[in-house]
């Protein structure tokens, strides 16, 4: 992984690099979930012998509460850059509606039961092909029904979503190798995630969980399962429950790994 800001190869590579971006933050007050950073994968860049390339690494937007302001603050973007390459970029992950409706992001943030028109963010935003990540979820006027930010697998989870709503979107498991080989992402089970979303805040003060990937989890403050996104996955946070006293969780820092053979 990229933890230095400048990375300096002792010899021509060819290099796949990934880059993840933060995460954005849970809304407040039935708060939406915060999407997750944009993630992206190039293969095959051409990196030359002692030429200093930019790690930079997104932070996670922060977690708020309703009197904050009209929507959650997104993720930070993350790029890997230097001479003789274009610069890759991720987009930060688009923060959970608070007093407005949710930010558009590498992966949208999901919607609030109180934000008319109650429609998850597009994801998505730096119009790349394949995807960095997907809309966050969409809410309705009934209990219950703040949306999960979207992931770089899948949308967040909406209120009509069965059997799971609310639920970040799903991150992407398609480099869990790489993840096993650094020890980095979220492991579930064996298999290891980026870019979750986060899950929706609800009127009740349910435990809703982030998407795999280090999706924050939304509930009420010090309760025994709330989470910030994960750092160094690039996860949404967690939507805040109706409620006082009640804030979202916090995006995850994003991540750049850069795979060379040796």
């Amino acid at each position: 992984t990229c933890a230095l800001p400048i990375f300096t190869p002792q010899k021509n590579l060819t290099a796949d690099v990934m880059v993840v971006a933060g995460g954005g933050g849970g809304g407040g007050n039935q708060g939406g979930g915060g999407g997750a950073g944009g993630f992206r994968v190039l293969t095959s860049q051409s990196l030359s012998s002692n030429v200093p390339y930019v790690c930079t690494i997104g932070a996670g937007g922060a977690g708020v509460s309703y009197g904050y302001g009209p929507v959650a603050p997104s993720g930070t973007n993350s790029s890997f850059s230097g001479s003789g390459i274009s610069t890759i970029s991720s987009t930060g992950g688009g923060g959970g509606a608070n007093q407005s409706g949710p930010a558009t992001g590498g992966s949208g943030g999901g919607a609030s039961a109180n934000v008319a028109p109650r429609t998850g963010a597009a994801g998505n935003a730096g119009s790349y092909s394949p995807v960095e990540g997907y809309a966050g979820g969409n809410a309705s006027t009934g209990p219950n029904t703040c949306a999960g930010g979207g992931g770089a697998g899948g949308v967040g989870g909406s209120y009509n979503t069965s059997p799971t709503p609310l639920v970040g979107g799903i991150g992407t498991s398609s480099y869990s190798s790489w993840g096993l080989a650094t020890s980095t992402g979220e492991n579930i089970s064996g298999t290891v995630y980026y870019a979750g979303g986060g899950g929706g805040g609800t009127e009740g003060g349910q435990s809703v969980a982030g998407g795999y990937g280090g999706g924050g989890t939304a509930g009420y403050n010090g309760g025994p399962t709330r989470r910030d996104g994960l750092a160094n996955t690039g996860g949404g946070g967690g939507g805040q429950p109706a409620g006082g006293g009640n804030t979202g969780t916090s995006g995850g820092s994003g991540i750049i790994i850069i795979r060379y053979p040796v």
